[in-house]
């Protein structure tokens, strides 16, 4: 798909079609209509002359002009979900590892149980009863510091039936350390598991190999069979891929972590890692698009008729655009949700532990408000360029704050892609499977 489909032209809108007749998103509210093509017509000639004047005539002159009162200056948000940085420290040495190989470009450390047991009453005291808190644990390689999760797991549970909150736990890691008794422990938990698995066999162990440069990828499938016979308890499953320029082969690798049971499986391009290391740039996101499609047919043609098929990248775009979510960050990072260090200072979010200017605070004393209160101002995406005039800007927000911080934003093509094809499935579905839409929206 080329730039030109999807480039922005107008800020208030965007034309696609799909197959089922000309529709348009509107931008304000993220909003999905289908019109006549001779309204089409209409916005088509106000777009290809870009003038935002004609645009949003037309938009009022239809009754589209729907203002969802997006804020400008946001105020303090209550620290609503956490990760713990348990491990500063990981057995893998991945090529590209944003916390350069888990210790974050410092000396290795593991979280103590007061700071993990502080964090987690600042977060569970903070919430009023019959809230939902999460807690992820993160690294590093989390299970190096087993003692302390399972300790701060516990004590969250102890405390959030003292509170009345509801507490939701989170890991994700690299599949080589997992017990059997982990795998009882998280179900036990209602864990959410995420596996970083970057591709298929020798895929895999080129990206992800172990610090003495062996191979993981058949470990990892070992010691994950007790997580795939635990998790239809209540535990879910799923298999992150970080895409490089040397595993663009994604229709096989999701159709082989799904039949191997995965209750989802994601793909996110690597954009920013340290050393700049299997970085995307422009012809490998350009192919990752195509890669990506592919996907999406597939899933299409299942869900079209009837078939499970969890790829998440589609089901999470598929489910904001019915849900018109409309956002002006593209996640809670230094809003609701910190990433807290192994020594208790709390950051923007788990890949800016360590780094100075994105800290927000500490366990033991809170979120500093007028530093957090700064990041939301300076991040919100009216204030950043070129996202204040695309028309996927509230369905992007921004772009992630670590990586348009990293490296600027070489993957906006990309993204209004893999939206504008979203947007033409989204169409087809809603004609043929709008029950599907409707309990994705819902969160099932």
């Amino acid at each position: 798909m080329t730039a030109t489909v999807t480039e922005p032209r107008v800020r208030g809108y965007h034309l696609f079609d799909g197959g089922t007749g000309p529709h348009i998103l509107v931008s304000e509210g993220s909003l999905v209509y289908a019109i006549p093509p001779e309204v089409r017509e209409l916005f088509e000639d106000a777009a290809a002359a870009r003038d935002e004047t004609a645009a949003s005539a037309l938009l009022a002159r239809f009754g589209l002009d729907v203002s969802v009162g997006l804020d400008e200056a946001p105020g303090e948000v209550p620290l609503r979900s956490i990760s713990l940085a348990i491990a500063q420290t990981c057995n893998l040495s991945c090529t590209y590892c944003y916390a350069e190989q888990g210790d974050f470009g410092g000396a290795a450390k593991l979280m103590s149980e007061q700071v993990a047991h502080a964090a987690v009453e600042r977060l569970v005291d903070d919430a009023a009863a019959g809230e939902q808190v999460t807690i992820a644990f993160l690294g590093g390689e989390p299970l190096a510091n087993r003692r302390v999760l399972r300790s701060a797991t516990e004590h969250a549970a102890a405390r959030a039936v003292e509170r009345g909150v509801r507490v939701g736990y989170s890991i994700t890691t690299n599949g080589t350390l997992v017990t059997p008794d982990d795998a009882e422990f998280f179900a036990r938990h209602g864990f959410a598991v995420t596996v970083s698995l970057d591709g298929v066999g020798a895929v895999h162990d080129r990206l992800r190999p172990a610090r003495n440069g062996r191979p993981t990828y058949d470990r990892v499938l070992r010691r994950l069979e007790p997580l795939l016979s635990e998790r239809r308890r209540t535990m879910n499953l799923s298999a992150r891929v970080t895409v490089t320029p040397r595993n663009l082969c994604l229709p096989e690798t999701l159709d082989e972590f799904i039949s191997l049971g995965f209750d989802s499986v994601g793909f996110s391009p690597m954009l920013s890692s340290p050393t700049g290391a299997d970085e995307m740039a422009g012809t490998d996101l350009t192919a990752m698009l195509e890669q990506m499609t592919a996907c999406a047919e597939r899933f299409e043609e299942r869900v079209g008729s009837g078939v499970p098929y969890p790829f998440l990248n589609a089901v999470n775009a598929l489910r904001e655009i019915h849900r018109g979510t409309h956002r002006p960050y593209p996640c809670g990072a230094g809003a609701g949700y910190m990433g807290a260090s192994a020594d208790g200072e709390l950051f923007a979010c788990h890949r800016f532990v360590g780094d100075d200017e994105r800290k927000m605070g500490d366990v033991l004393t809170g979120v500093d408000p007028a530093r957090q209160l700064k990041w939301l101002d300076d991040r919100h995406v009216h204030r950043q360029q070129p996202c204040s005039g695309c028309w996927a800007r509230y369905l992007c927000g921004g772009g992630c704050h670590h990586e348009v911080i990293g490296r600027g934003r070489p993957a906006c093509d990309y993204i209004r892609g893999w939206l504008h094809h979203c947007l033409c499935m989204y169409a087809r579905l809603r004609e043929k499977r709008p029950e599907y839409l409707d309990m994705m929206a819902r969160g099932r």
